[in-house]
């Protein structure tokens, strides 16, 4: 037997509890098999409230995506998110969108997912993605004949993007250097762009974008809990994903709207109040070890100016920061 039959005895009882003998006796099934598919439908967005020898009740469904919605959201966007493929399950939406670039589709096309099974973030490193919890999601990009080296100011106009979007909602986000989005410290979005080249001109970008946004504590690694959260979490109330999704498609249209016709200052003005790296003393991996010393400032292109210890000024292209230090 599935979770549908379970479910819906919790929904013809909304705000009751059912206890585990009860269920176990109407589904002929093991109070062991109850616990299991009650773990199941947690893992499937479904939210509970237990009590001893009360049972379990149903708290929340799962925020499920639709297209129709999506296109909604999206309706008053020129060409970010014109075309929108939903999926259930991908393994990533980066090389879907891929696949799709290499076939031609147009700038702004936008590949969302339910789940990942194996989700990229920076650095190869896997981003975890369960069903229902965040907004997986990867745009194409077709830059008029931009030079491989704007890759970085990508980067950042995608982070000042989702920055601005996530603040809309009541949370206190900030940039960590180049893209990471923080709330009290701890992480809540990744990005991640990579470019395609032709000829030294990018052919096409891709922004990868994975938000935490109704993870719990119980749905994180304990390990992590220090350094990651969710926007339930830091905000203590649901986030309805379509929303957000269209808020971040929207600041992402107007703001490459502005670098297109302005450059990267505005850009780059807009990531520095939404930073908080400059002006903090900062230790930076890199390839080469490690390297301490004072933020100062964002260049041209999007790197990193590092104020050394010795006097020295030096420009960081890559690595990973850490806050003090």
């Amino acid at each position: 037997m599935g979770t549908s039959e379970l479910i819906n005895m919790l929904l013809e009882h909304p705000g009751q509890y059912i206890s585990g003998e009860e269920m176990s006796r109407r589904l002929s099934i093991s109070r062991t098999a109850v616990w299991k598919q009650i773990a199941k439908l947690r893992e499937q967005g479904y939210e509970f409230e237990s009590a001893p020898r009360r049972g379990y009740r149903l708290i929340s469904q799962p925020d499920r995506l639709s297209q129709t919605a999506l296109l909604h959201a999206l309706a008053g966007n020129q060409s970010l998110g014109s075309r929108i493929k939903l999926l259930t399950s991908v393994t990533s939406t980066q090389e879907e969108v891929r696949r799709l670039a290499e076939e031609g589709a147009p700038h702004g096309t936008l590949v969302v997912a339910e789940e990942q099974t194996a989700g990229r973030g920076r650095q190869g490193r896997r981003w975890y993605s369960p069903p229902g919890k965040g907004i997986w999601m990867s745009l194409l990009l077709r830059p008029d004949r931009q030079p491989v080296s704007i890759a970085p100011q990508l980067t950042l106009l995608t982070a000042v993007a989702v920055c601005r979007a996530v603040r809309k909602f009541g949370v206190d986000a900030g940039i960590k250097w180049p893209n990471d989005i923080l709330v009290d410290g701890r992480k809540l979005c990744g990005i991640l762009v990579e470019s395609i080249a032709e000829d030294e001109l990018i052919r096409y970008a891709i922004a990868g974008i994975g938000i935490d946004v109704s993870l719990q504590l119980e749905d994180i690694p304990q390990e992590l809990h220090p350094v990651v959260t969710s926007l339930q979490i830091s905000s203590g109330r649901r986030v309805e994903r379509t929303a957000l999704i269209g808020a971040v498609l929207t600041e992402m249209e107007q703001l490459y709207q502005l670098y297109t016709e302005k450059g990267f200052v505005p850009i780059a003005h807009l990531w520095e109040a939404l930073s908080v790296t400059l002006g903090r003393r900062i230790t930076i991996r890199t390839p080469d070890g490690e390297i301490s010393g004072q933020a100062t400032a964002l260049a041209e292109n999007g790197a990193l100016l590092l104020l050394e210890d010795s006097g020295n000024t030096r420009t960081i292209f890559s690595g990973e920061v850490q806050l003090g230090g």
